[in-house]
């Protein structure tokens, strides 16, 4: 038997992009599966697929902001199961706008899904994680490690994610919880689609893709998954792709000012000519 047969993973955001192949990619490995997501449309087609394909599956419908619905949501998963082996925080999203137009309310808006769901699900798994010497992943982003223009609230989120991630190593590793921190570039879609603007924003159209405008390439979601997959099984701390963004992430701890010109030499080049003046 592999290393996932009959343990149970529950996925967040576990119905569409990353989050969903994160999910096959652990019932491809033996894993039972809780999939929790907002739409329960989107929660039915996501369970039928995965049944058809053979996956022992629960989809429950939930919104993560909610203290009642997470707590909902564990019991159901227990409930089915009796057991909690693994929890991924994959729910979360991506906006785009300058800094100081965005509003005290829009980064209220974007921490309770990105930051305090995380912690809600955390907090509810934990108990049962410990008892199993399982596994938090947490979702995070090479804007968890280091900022970019014209993201609004986002990289002050995922940077918090990144923190908490840390603090939970630190206090309950020893316990034996592991928790990985995954800090992805952009995940490759069938179509390219452009992030929200928070308001009326002038912000760059390059800005409103897939990096914000910073010059990384696409990164396969299924290979990203059996990567998290693996690292899970091997109770790595950190997963950052590609792997040479480390090296700016240390640049920029060591020399913020020299980090902060790295960043902006990769902008693309409509960032530039506005800079200009163009």
């Amino acid at each position: 038997m592999g290393y996932w047969t009959e343990r149970v993973v529950l996925v967040t955001g576990g119905t569409s992009g990353l989050g969903r192949v994160i999910a096959e990619a652990f019932a491809a490995a033996g894993a039972r599966l809780v999939v929790a997501g907002l739409e329960p449309e989107g929660v039915t087609e996501t369970v039928e697929q995965m049944a058809a394909a053979g996956s022992d599956v629960l989809g429950v419908p939930v919104d993560i902001t909610r203290q009642a619905d997470v707590d909902r949501l564990f019991a159901g998963a227990l409930q089915r199961y009796g057991r909690l082996d693994a929890l991924v925080n994959s729910a979360g999203r991506s906006v785009r706008g300058k800094v100081l137009d965005t509003t005290p309310e829009q980064f209220q808006a974007l921490w309770e899904l990105n930051f305090l769901g995380t912690v809600r699900c955390t907090r509810a798994a934990a108990r049962h994680l410990l008892e199993r010497r399982g596994h938090v992943v947490n979702i995070g982003s090479l804007a968890a490690k280091a900022a970019a223009r014209y993201v609004g609230a986002y990289p002050a989120t995922k940077h918090a994610v990144a923190a908490y991630s840390q603090q939970l190593r630190l206090e309950l590793g020893a316990e034996g919880l592991h928790v990985l921190l995954v800090c992805p570039g952009p995940i490759a879609r069938q179509d390219e689609r452009l992030y929200r603007l928070e308001g009326e924003q002038d912000v760059p159209q390059a800005a409103r893709g897939p990096g914000a405008g910073v010059n990384v390439g696409r990164i396969d979601p299924a290979w990203l998954a059996r990567r998290i997959v693996r690292a899970c099984e091997r109770r790595q701390a950190e997963l950052v792709v590609p792997a040479k963004a480390r090296l700016l992430f240390t640049i920029a701890q060591l020399w913020p000012a020299l980090g902060d010109r790295l960043v902006l030499k990769n902008m693309r080049s409509d960032h530039l000519k506005r800079r200009r003046g163009g």
